[in-house]
């Protein structure tokens, strides 16, 4: 957590009781308050120069995840509050690309968002470059101008993909225009104060510790030791000896040349070039993961006010999240992007996912999508008065749908621009799965239609609406080989042989099918139905499924009878087409 003495009271803090809005007691009522307004009251209270400008970052040593989207989302929605209330606002994202390159990535991806294992690209190129900062590592996969270009442009990829307009800041491109100069010469003047304050934090800081790693212009690498400083001359220059770096568990060998570097040629340890970039960029607000909140935030505000002398901005601690109960690892593959989640569901889900209370841990299991998905179906409907939900849940969706809906809503397109409005249709996602079953479009539709889930007076790009998240649960029923992950063969029927038991059988459930009864009453008949004739239960399911799938398992058969056009479904266990 942020030291700050008034986090303890943060909203969304220990104290908040609600899953859909945070609480505080005002006299002997309880307010509600959406984290991201309590947030933006504190950044408006210091009254900030406009554009306010809020932050994010990555320094992009691997897979650029959902997990790192945390922060983007975090950040629009303090930045979209701060818009309603008229303050123009920027909000920025560095991509840390002078850090230099530590270790070899086990799995990288494509700009497509495919992952792929090292060996599966141009791995050498890393390996003859480890040291070396991100932007001067050439891109693995030969399209970017850079390993740090690559990662960066997939950041920018994915919060366009969920509609939120960042503006990504290369840390190689402040130092290298000078932006970075005047608090990269305010530091080197004020040595010791820094090491002084920085000795709080790291033991490893003693007297001949200089605040800046300057690139050896032999080898390419970025080395720690400084033997000598000049801040007469402009830009500021150090003179340095290339010696070993200690990156985690091996040691990156320096070249030890001896040479002079520019204050552009290099870069500042982390522990201060955060903070500096709050000065230089003008923040206002940055969200950051608990582990900043418990190693780097607590030197940061210390630098920034102590050696900067200036204030830093206002913080927000979030929770990660979770990939099926596992942390996010590149290295395990367990990752997932954004690009591959938006096949699976809609761009307004993914926003609402990240709506929550930041404070709370939470997974994201793509097993259990259809919960997230029925989850905000739920949440939507509460907000058009279509169903009944709790105050908190009425307040929640009041106050936050307008944010998680507007950007997906825009990307759309110009004829689509007010959606979701009270006339879209959301069909249940595991029923769009029954759908996707089948590739006729048009059969897609009448089911849909003959189940109730579209009006007869849909207007057509509701309609359209609704049966693009056919193909979205199709694409999760595949990807988890789930329940649904069958293809319907309605063309023809596949090969198969009955007994004249098991035949008697098919022939009389399709009289039960033709009569009209719902799901649950065909479930329970294929039951009765298999023992009044003597068959098996189990070989009587696999008759269908055989019949319907060409396999011998399938969906719950009874559920996925009744859903589909009835005619066919008599016909087929007719033996007639």
């Amino acid at each position: 957590m942020s030291t700050d003495e008034d986090d303890a009271n943060e909203p969304g803090g220990p104290d908040a009781e609600s899953p859909y809005t945070l609480q505080r007691e005002d006299g002997d009522e309880a307010r509600h308050v959406f984290w991201a307004d309590a947030v933006a009251d504190r950044v408006a209270e210091r009254e900030p120069d406009e554009p306010i400008v809020i932050k994010g970052g990555i320094s992009p040593s691997g897979v650029p995840h959902l997990g790192n989207v945390n922060e983007v989302m975090r950040g629009y929605y303090v930045a979209e509050v701060l818009r309603e209330r008229g303050h123009e606002v920027r909000q920025v994202f560095t991509a840390d690309d002078r850090d230099p390159l530590r270790k070899l990535p086990r799995t990288l991806c494509d700009l497509e968002g495919n992952l792929v294992d090292l060996g599966e690209v141009n791995a050498g190129a890393l390996g003859r470059n480890l040291g070396t900062p991100y932007t001067d590592v050439p891109d693995p996969f030969g399209c970017c101008d850079s390993y740090g270009d690559h990662f960066s442009t997939i950041i920018q990829d994915s919060a366009d993909a969920v509609d939120v307009p960042i503006e990504m800041v290369s840390t190689t491109e402040l130092y290298e225009t000078g932006e970075l100069d005047d608090v990269t010469r305010h530091v080197l003047a004020n040595q010791d104060r820094a090491r002084e304050v920085l000795s709080e934090y790291q033991d490893k800081v003693d007297e001949d510790y200089v605040p800046f790693n300057p690139i050896c212009e032999e080898c390419g690498k970025v080395t720690e030791t400084v033997t000598g400083v000049d801040l007469e001359s402009d830009p500021a220059t150090v003179d340095y000896r290339c010696t070993d770096m200690d990156a985690g568990d091996q040691t990156i060998e320096g070249c030890g040349h001896e040479g002079t570097a520019t204050i552009r040629e290099g870069k500042m340890p982390w522990r201060f070039e955060w903070p500096g970039q709050w000065q230089t960029l003008g923040v206002d607000f940055e969200p950051f993961g608990k582990d900043h909140a418990e190693g780097s935030w607590p030197s940061g505000q210390d630098v920034a006010r102590n050696v900067l002398e200036i204030e830093p901005p206002v913080p927000m601690v979030y929770e990660w999240f979770t990939l099926e109960g596992e942390p996010f690892s590149s290295s395990a593959g367990n990752v997932i992007l954004v690009s591959d989640v938006l096949e699976l569901l809609e761009p307004e889900v993914l926003r609402y996912f990240f709506a929550k209370d930041p404070s709370r841990a939470r997974d994201f299991s793509i097993e259990r999508l259809d919960q997230l998905v029925d989850e905000f179906d739920r949440f939507e409907a509460i907000y058009f008065g279509e169903i009944e939900g709790s105050e908190d849940e009425k307040a929640f969706a009041e106050r936050v749908y307008p944010l998680v809906v507007d950007g997906a809503a825009t990307a759309a397109g110009p004829e689509r621009a007010d959606e979701p409005r009270e006339e879209r249709i959301r069909l249940p996602y595991t029923f769009a799965a029954v759908l996707g079953m089948t590739d006729d479009p048009d059969l897609r539709e009448e089911i849909a239609r003959r189940e109730g889930h579209v009006p007869d007076d849909a207007p057509e790009w509701a309609v359209e609406g609704a049966l693009d998240r056919v193909e979205q649960a199709r694409n999760w029923a595949r990807r988890t080989e789930n329940e649904f992950d069958y293809e319907l063969k309605r063309s023809e029927i596949p090969d198969h042989e009955f007994d004249d038991a098991t035949e008697a059988a098919l022939a009389e459930l399709a009289d039960f099918v033709e009569e009209g009864h719902d799901p649950d009453e065909i479930q329970g008949e294929i039951y009765e139905t298999a023992r009044r004739h003597d068959v098996d239960v189990g070989e009587f399911f696999s008759a269908g499924y055989r019949l319907f799938f060409d396999e011998e398992q399938g969906p719950k058969l009874g559920p996925f009878l009744g859903k589909v056009d009835r005619e066919f479904v008599v016909a087929r266990l007719r033996r007639e087409r």
